[in-house]
């Protein structure tokens, strides 16, 4: 029997995938789970239709996200801290800091893209990697003065 599994079955294979079980097998475990349903023509076409679909929103939004990088890397963000004499800051700059300061410019980042190799500590230009996952990478000017 060939069925469309609705969820990652284990030795079986993976969500939408369609697959050929025994008959008893997909009346007896998998029908009463929900974890499949039968591979008419008519849900064989439907799930083509709704991959397609999924196919075409995940290229949009990989069009979006390196829109948004490309306008990072050219984007020097300022950071306006509290610092010593020495330009030692008192506290840090975290990535928390950064989209904070990316939201003000109607930039929307999430903080956990947003990489530092430690937090900043020091008055001066920086440097930060935005990662958008898919391999999307750019790199951030960081631009940290005194308030």
């Amino acid at each position: 029997m060939r069925v469309i599994l609705k969820s990652d079955v284990k030795n079986v294979g993976k969500v939408g995938e369609i697959v050929k079980v025994k008959d008893g097998f997909a009346r007896n475990f998998l029908f009463p789970r929900k974890l499949a349903q039968e591979a008419t023509d008519r849900k064989v076409k439907e799930m083509n239709h709704l991959l397609q679909m999924a196919e075409a929103r995940k290229k949009k939004a990989l069009a979006e996200r390196k829109e948004l990088l490309e306008k990072l890397a050219q984007l020097t963000v300022t950071i306006k801290a509290t610092a010593g004499e020495t330009d030692k800051l008192f506290g840090a700059v975290t990535n928390v800091d950064i989209a904070n300061a990316l939201e003000k410019e109607s930039y929307s980042v999430d903080r956990r893209d947003i990489h530092l190799e430690e937090p900043i500590k020091i008055l001066g230009q920086h440097k930060a990697a935005v990662r958008l996952g898919d391999g999307l990478e750019t790199e951030l000017k960081i631009s940290v003065e005194r308030d």
